[in-house]
């Protein structure tokens, strides 16, 4: 029942809050190791979040963990996606392209905090999934509820965007889509970010 009503009850990063307005929030992260899958939707029938199966998978979440271990590893949130699609911006969505010819999807599981190393992690099975450590970063961010479709990822990147530069942030890379709660959530209790780097 939480999970239809948007409880988190799953571990979350930790961020330290570097500033705070009424339209977004400036945050940074400690380093991270992520497991990622990066993909051609088409693969998945036009589905974006494809990828999460292979992840799920890796971790364990739907049966038997598909690493060296075996070790089932926690599932966390939020689920982060990263697309090669061109926004109509002044860049592109995203800094991972794939081959540079189709659009690609890049999607994030960030592990426990107790793995701080890329080599702690279990190594996948499934060569598609990759284990990379991402070092101390931070974002203007801004939280919405709801379903997180293209049309209102759009907006929220193209506001923030406008507040970061009006306030003075120097963009460093592309958005990425935060999602903290399954499908199955009713939309009005989804928790989504719209992430986008700073230096």
């Amino acid at each position: 029942m939480g999970m239809i009503l948007g409880k988190i009850s799953v571990e979350t990063p930790k961020y330290e809050l570097i500033q705070s307005t009424t339209d977004y929030e400036i945050r940074k992260y400690p380093a991270a190791v992520i497991a990622q899958v990066t993909y051609d939707p088409t693969q998945f029938k036009g589905n974006k979040d494809g990828g999460f199966m292979l992840l799920a998978n890796y971790i364990g979440a739907l049966g038997n963990p598909q690493n060296s271990k075996p070790e089932t590893i926690a599932m966390t949130a939020p689920v982060i996606t990263k697309s090669s699609e061109q926004i109509a911006m002044t860049a592109p969505v995203v800094t991972k392209t794939g081959d540079g010819e189709k659009n690609t999807v890049t999607m994030q599981f960030i592990l426990p905090a107790k793995y701080t190393k890329a080599e702690e992690a279990p190594k996948p099975l499934d060569e598609r999934v990759v284990i990379v450590e991402e070092g101390e970063r931070k974002y203007g961010v801004v939280k919405f509820s709801g379903t997180a479709n293209d049309k209102m990822v759009k907006e929220k990147v193209e506001n923030l965007k406008k507040w970061l530069e009006r306030d003075g942030f120097k963009i460093i890379g592309e958005f990425e889509l935060a999602r903290y709660n399954p499908p199955w959530t009713l939309p009005p209790f989804k928790t989504n970010e719209v992430m986008i780097p700073v230096e």
